[in-house]
């Protein structure tokens, strides 16, 4: 299986032009979109969504990763065994959460390259071929490497998704905080629900979501239209 983890929207001509390269260079693999609406350029923020989503899939598996506002620049394209599942992308911190909390982990800068490579779509034309051939098998010319591992949190004290619901994901891991804990955002302080059905119509609460983070809602409206929110902004856990 290909899962596809990026920021490159679902309304412009990119997605497409990724999932044709899977269809040439690996026919009969099958390829599912996880997230095609990381926030732009926002590698942090990526980083911890891709973690908590990716604890899901199995060895064998290989995930495309791409946020990379530095495509064409200086920072390596990465390749990762991750307790034995794959992730192919830029080396830009993007996997950083990844290699951290992974038991056992080899990173490689990738060497093989294709001619006519697009300096502004490594997405499209370096790193799909070399997912293709990941999940064919085949393993492209690599080298090992020191992949860049930002000082981030093991919590991320903000705001790094809003969904269609208006629903805002934060970066705490829900293992970091009790029941009793209230979350401040938005200038008011939030109490804890363990599901929309246990806050009344238009409530706010925080919960733990399915992937394991801390979620501010309302129950049947919107969290971040009532608190004004917007991806980036600080919570706090009192």
């Amino acid at each position: 299986m290909i899962a596809l983890f990026t920021d490159f929207g679902v309304d412009d001509m990119y997605v497409g032009q990724v999932h044709r390269v899977f269809a040439e260079q690996a026919p009969g693999v099958r390829v599912i979109d996880l997230l095609h609406t990381a926030p732009a350029f926002d590698v942090q923020a990526g980083a911890y969504l891709l973690y908590a989503l990716q604890k899901r899939f199995q060895a064998g598996d290989v995930l495309l990763t791409v946020v990379d506002p530095g495509v064409g620049g200086p920072r390596a394209p990465l390749m990762v065994e991750a307790d034995g599942k794959w992730f192919v992308g830029p080396d830009n911190g993007l996997l950083s959460r990844v290699i951290i909390h992974a038991r056992q982990c080899s990173s490689y800068r990738i060497l093989w390259h294709l001619e006519g490579v697009s300096d502004s779509f490594h997405g499209r034309d370096l790193f799909a071929p070399v997912a293709a051939m990941l999940a064919t098998e085949v393993t492209p010319e690599h080298e090992a490497i020191e992949p860049e591992l930002p000082d981030w949190p093991e919590s991320l004290h903000r705001v790094i998704y809003i969904d269609h619901y208006g629903n805002a994901i934060t970066g705490i891991s829900g293992e970091s905080v009790s029941t009793e804990h209230r979350v401040k955002i938005g200038g008011l302080e939030v109490d804890y629900a363990r599901v929309f059905s246990e806050a009344e119509t238009g409530q706010l609460f925080w919960y733990v979501n399915s992937i394991g983070l801390v979620e501010i809602a309302a129950n049947q409206d919107s969290a971040a239209r009532i608190l004004g929110l917007v991806i980036g902004d600080d919570c706090r856990i009192g």
